[in-house]
């Protein structure tokens, strides 16, 4: 196996990766513990995550019998270029701007597998991607990839956070790297910046508060937490933009995929609550953006244009309250109409009440009208006749 190890790394840096290091495939305990004490916290209610499953994304041998050794990937994404968003424009996470990114960490996968593959002339490995039980970033900073910040994201050195992970279990004996001995010290400016606090400043987070998590989830996002979303209408990087070593390293993606492409300049929030399946199947279907689905998108649509304040959405927003198939997305116009709280908004709502089949909605526009009187409610409805 002389020369492997070297091979494996070199291939993994022609195909695209920003940095390439490894770490042996034995279980990891203390990994496993903060998994599952994340999972007892709640922080991960919104997705189907416990203790069996912090188990096995502890352990590679799980996922590969016989693992010895872990190759870790960063793939660094960052793309420049992202023009001043425009009034009623949402913002859309670095990572989502172009193609969507698991074809290209997993060219780079492959290569490195196809090497120790063919060292051990067999199939020897297993590729993981962001879709098996892993604990990714644990096994990265195990590897000395770089180091977990208080944002919870992996900072590489020399790449900062905006790096996407993956790794190549392996069969074959590799001799491992060093973990690096850093942290972020007394820094708290991803903390700070967080509007809606779901990070804590002690390397956890609850990500069920995190925007990004909110403009993912498929249920309702909760009332308290719609107005801090501002205009993401999908992820968020302001912690990302308050990281030090990440300002500092301005690494560039290396693959032209991850160029900026039309979504860097965020989405028309009026034509995003009208997006209907086809046009869904075109443009996002291949993207990072497709995996939750149409209804997903208007309606993170419809809290950032209640977020925007802006009367001329109203008409938009009672559309979308009359007329789209979603009760969820519905429900978020209701929302949206409320904060703006125009006379042609409150009469919508009120006219709602009385023509809304769904419970869910009905409930929506009832909170949204709280806080106007009942008076002004029904002159508006008399004024918009």
């Amino acid at each position: 196996m002389n020369g492997v190890r070297e091979r494996a790394v070199a291939a993994g840096f022609a195909a695209g990766a920003g940095a390439v290091r490894v770490c042996a495939a034995g279980g990891d305990a203390p990994t496993a513990e903060r998994f599952a004490a994340s999972v007892a916290r709640g922080d991960l209610a919104t997705w189907p995550y416990d203790r069996a499953y912090a188990a096995k994304a502890a352990d590679p041998q799980a996922l590969l019998a016989g693992a010895r050794s872990v190759v870790c990937v960063a793939v660094p994404y960052a793309a420049a270029g992202a023009p001043r968003l425009g009034p009623l424009r949402g913002r859309v996470s670095n990572y989502a701007w172009a193609a969507d990114y698991h074809p290209v960490v997993k060219r780079v996968l492959r290569a490195i597998a196809g090497v120790l593959d063919e060292a051990a002339g067999a199939g020897a490995t297993k590729i993981v991607c962001d879709t098996a039980p892993l604990a990714e970033r644990a096994f990265a900073a195990r590897a000395g990839l770089g180091w977990a910040g208080k944002h919870t994201n992996l900072i590489a050195p020399g790449l900062g956070s905006y790096v996407f992970l993956g790794e190549v279990i392996t069969t074959v004996a590799l001799e491992p790297d060093v973990p690096l001995r850093k942290q972020c010290g007394s820094c708290r400016r991803c903390v700070d910046v967080c509007p809606t606090g779901a990070l804590r400043g002690d390397y956890t987070i609850d990500a069920t508060r995190c925007i990004s998590d909110l403009t993912q989830r498929r249920d309702a996002i909760p009332l308290a937490l719609r107005p801090l979303l501002g205009d993401w209408v999908w992820g968020c990087d302001l912690c990302q933009e308050a990281c030090p070593p990440t300002l500092r390293a301005r690494a560039p993606a290396l693959d032209p995929a991850f160029a900026a492409a039309g979504m860097a300049a965020g989405f028309d929030l009026q034509g995003l609550l009208t997006l209907g399946a086809a046009t869904f199947e075109r443009r996002f279907k291949r993207t990072s953006l497709g995996w939750r689905g149409a209804a997903v998108l208007r309606r993170n649509a419809a809290v950032a244009l209640g977020n925007a304040l802006d009367r001329s959405a109203v008409p938009a927003l009672i559309r979308a309250l009359r007329e789209d198939p979603s009760p969820l997305v519905r429900g978020h116009a209701a929302w949206a109409l409320g904060r703006i709280g125009s006379p042609p908004a409150i009469s919508a709502l009120s006219q709602a009440l009385a023509t809304e089949q769904a419970y869910d909605v009905r409930e929506e526009a009832c909170r949204a009208l709280e806080p106007f009187p009942s008076g002004e409610a029904l002159g508006a409805r008399r004024t918009s006749k």
